[in-house]
This record gives C-alpha cells, structure tokens and sequence, in this order.
C-alpha cells in the first residue's frame, strides 16, 4: 500500500516505532511532502535512512515570506536528490483572510517552471482557489508533461473533470472516512481509478476523529475507497500502485 502524501518533520513522531508501525500496516511507500525547504531537507535525510520513503521538495503558498531566486536555487538542487519523486507541495491558498495573491501566483508559476526544467512531477495544494489554480494550470500544461497530482482534492465532483481534462491525478484521504463528507465520497466515486491514489496527509485529517493520523492509516482509507468505488481492496490497492508509479517513476 501507499502513502502519496504525508509530512513527518517537525510533527512529533518517535521514530524508528512510527515506521515501524507503518510498515506493520503493509505500507511499503510512504511520499513525505514539503510545505517548506527546511522541511524537505529533514525528508531528505529521513529517506536516506528508510527504504521505501521517498520526499518532494517545493514551498507551500502559505510559507512564502523569504521565497526569491536563491529559493528556487535551493528547490532545483533538492529536486535532484536520488528519492526526490516531484515538486511540491506547491499551489494556492486563499483560506485565511487577506491572502496575498499575486505573491501566491508567482511563486506557483515559478516553481512549475522547475518541474518543467527537470522533467518532474507535482503535487498540489488548492484551497478555496479553484478558479485560479484552473487557469494557471491551463496556462502551464508544459510543465505538466509529467502529470500533477490534486493532493486532498475538495473540489467536489462538478470540478473534477476539468481537472481530469488537463491531465490529473486525485488523492483521497481521511475525509472520504467521515459521516458527514458526502462531497469527497462523491468525487471519489466519480473520479476514474485509473487516476486516483491514496494519501493521509499526516499528521492532519486522520479517519479517526480526534487522532494524529499516520500513514499506517491508509488500510482505513482503502477499505472506504474500494467501498465507494464498488471494487475488492486487493483490486484497487494494485490500481493505487500502479497509478503511484506511473506519476512518480522515481518510485520502480
């Protein structure tokens, strides 16, 4: 089983017991996802020590106070690194009050420009900015030869061809678990298997309310999503691993 998306540093985990659990939970692929380079550079190392883990570097929109040209200096040389599988997590977030936009847009469109550069994949973090994360990703498909990926996709199932148009991969997680989340049940329902994957997000949006989640979760989330889809969990488990490696290469 596989974990796309989940971030481990700075969270609070006692390792090696975290990974081991993981791995007892038959999860054999965990991505560790960075909001920040700091956070990729802990990921990075994590990986280097724990075989099936594997990282992506990028800066999360709402992490920009410091982003410029050394940042993305810095990005292109991690993005290098042997268990770097993409770019990301990279986007928008117009969530809180008073987002800076136009802040958000440029360094969105800076860091595709280097996964188009290195021929690499990305992940993606969108919220509350449907509309404009449509229209930059149209404006960019160049740099999307590689596939991107909607990580914890929210959308609702009216948006999800249109995102499936330009090319799109959808990650479910925790959510599809909770009783009152008839949106994400629905997108998953009516997103095609052959491009959806399984995430956790960890520490956030474990299945089980009030929880840390980890990504010895995603039994849980499969078992929903085999549910939703109408298929055997071994089916859609070997789906996901396909899906998996045919967006992150890196990961064969």
């Amino acid at each position: 089983m596989i974990d796309v998306h989940a971030h481990f540093a700075e969270e609070g985990y006692e390792f090696p017991a975290e990974w081991e659990k993981v791995r007892a939970a038959g999860v054999n692929t965990v991505i560790l996802a960075a909001d920040t380079l700091g956070h990729a550079k802990w990921h990075e190392k994590f990986c280097e020590e724990h075989g099936g883990a594997f990282f992506t570097a990028g800066v999360h929109p709402s992490e920009l106070k410091d982003f410029g040209k050394e940042t993305l200096e810095e990005l292109r040389a991690l993005c290098l690194r042997e268990k770097c599988v993409g770019v990301g997590e990279i986007g928008l977030d117009y969530h809180y009050p008073d987002p800076d936009k136009t802040a958000q847009r440029a360094a969105f469109e800076a860091q595709l420009g280097v996964a188009e550069e290195l021929a690499l994949p990305v992940q993606i973090h969108s919220r509350d900015a449907c509309a404009d994360t449509l229209a930059i990703l149209r404006e960019h498909r160049e740099a999307l030869k590689r596939g991107f990926l909607m990580h914890c996709y929210s959308y609702g199932a009216e948006n999800l061809e249109a995102f499936l148009q330009i090319g799109a991969y959808f990650s479910f997680g925790g959510v599809v678990c909770f009783k009152n989340a008839r949106r994400a049940v629905e997108s998953a329902e009516f997103c095609p298997v052959s491009r959806l994957l399984t995430e956790t997000d960890s520490p956030y949006l474990s299945p089980f309310r009030g929880e840390k989640n980890t990504p010895a979760n995603i039994p849980v989330i499969l078992q929903k999503l085999a549910a939703v889809k109408r298929m055997e969990a071994g089916e859609l488990e070997a789906a996901v691993h396909e899906n998996a490696v045919r967006l992150f290469p890196k990961l064969r």
